[in-house]
């Protein structure tokens, strides 16, 4: 059972402006949102003192690309709870952003580290990426190919890396506090050599 709790309690940063709503959406509308893609720029974190130096600490991407398709705001809360079979879902929202990107990795390329103010679920839809989060010691890949998911809690700050010799591209869906910063840039965590 996935259990989700949106709030703007907590927003580090929010976005330079916000996007004005697109309109209510039925829940049916929510669940079923086309998976294209998206691109946002960040502007850098800024430092948590002033004796920290001015010079950015956080990871750029290198070698990649990306789209913003779109982005909604559901004003409403709800909460809805499926079961077929012996699947479940459950999602209690106040309420929440969706936005939809699309990434494209060239050969070699990374995002750089960085983490995300809500669940971000990711699908690979064409070659592979590996995946790397910040809280994992031995700083072991995980590696998922075209049709796979990967599902980021935007707990702890990841880096996605193409280490192959093809393109490959990611389809991300954010679900985020109403106007909050879709990604948020974090310093090399030390767990990896990059």
């Amino acid at each position: 059972m996935i259990r989700t709790r949106f709030t703007s309690v907590g927003r580090t940063r929010l976005c330079a402006s916000l996007r004005p709503a697109a309109g209510r959406l039925s829940v049916a509308l929510a669940l079923a949102i086309p998976i294209a893609g998206c691109s946002e720029r960040e502007q850098p974190v800024a430092p948590s003192s002033a004796t920290e130096s001015l010079t950015p600490r956080f990871t750029p991407s290198s070698g990649s690309a990306s789209l913003l398709r779109g982005r909604a705001t559901f004003a409403d809360p709800f909460s809805i709870e499926r079961e077929t079979g012996d699947w479940k879902m459950k999602i209690d929202s106040h309420p929440l952003d969706v936005a939809v990107q699309t990434i494209v990795f060239n050969a070699g390329s990374q995002s750089g580290w960085h983490k995300h103010p809500g669940p971000v679920f990711i699908m690979v839809v064409e070659g592979e990426i590996a995946f790397y989060e910040s809280d994992d010691p031995t700083c072991t890949p995980i590696i998922k190919k075209a049709g796979e998911g990967y599902l980021d809690v935007g707990d702890n700050a990841h880096l996605a890396r193409n280490e192959t010799l093809h393109p490959a591209r990611n389809v991300v869906t954010y679900f985020a506090p109403v106007g909050a910063a879709l990604r948020i840039d974090t310093p090399k965590p030390g767990n990896c050599p990059f």
